[in-house]
């Protein structure tokens, strides 16, 4: 049941995180872990018609919303990473993983995900050369201003020096120009619907911005 929903999410990113989530108890799994899955095949048999819709009148600008949700696993209390890729309103990539190990801080954790975001983004960068597309200063939206001015600043502090020097990168980037972190109201975070669970509001609003429409 897991393996057919983790296929699906190809097509249907508004189930990645909830997927995502029961496919970590997948080797042990519980009745109670049944019941969930069960409720995401329900979603899906009432919201069959919905899919992601590709406008050809679209802008062609590179965009990307990086968000975390900061120690959300109860039982490791690790936290939870979610990005995507946006060509004008058409979503191109999208992703949600529960990071390596346990975070500090809430700048630790979205700092992380803004360099994972940032890899994408130039994987992505790359790709669009091929066609002579070029990008520069792609925005990476964020919702927190400490990880911002982390990005930005040069200088490494005290309460910065445990973070893994590999998740630095990305102020090389930055300095390069091929990407900018920017500061995104968290009511208008898109990666949220990645990273923790939703009121419906939210999630349906996030849906619907995720490009995810009625296909006849």
């Amino acid at each position: 049941m897991i393996g057919s929903l983790l296929y699906l999410t190809a097509s249907r990113p508004d189930i990645l995180f909830s997927v995502c989530l029961c496919a970590r108890f997948q080797a042990c799994p519980k009745e109670s872990h049944l019941h969930v899955v069960k409720r995401i095949f329900k979603y899906l048999a009432y919201t069959s018609s919905l899919g992601l819709w590709y406008p050809k009148n679209s802008t062609f600008d590179l965009h990307t919303f990086s968000d975390a949700d900061f120690g959300g696993c109860k039982v490791d209390r690790k936290s939870t990473s979610g990005t995507c890729q946006f060509l004008g309103n058409m979503l191109i990539s999208w992703f949600s993983k529960k990071q390596n190990s346990v975070a500090l801080s809430t700048t630790e954790v979205e700092y992380i995900v803004a360099g994972s975001c940032c890899a994408q983004v130039i994987w992505m960068k790359q790709q669009l050369l091929d066609y002579g597309i070029i990008f520069e200063k792609v925005p990476i939206k964020c919702d927190n201003t400490s990880a911002i001015c982390l990005g930005k600043n040069p200088v490494h502090h005290s309460r910065t020096k445990h973070i893994d020097i590999r998740y630095h990168f990305i102020k090389d980037h930055i300095e390069r120009n091929d990407v900018e972190l920017v500061f995104v109201p968290t009511k208008d975070q898109i990666a949220d619907i990645f990273t923790k669970p939703l009121d419906e509001q939210s999630f349906s609003r996030f849906r619907m911005e995720l490009g995810l429409c009625e296909i006849d």
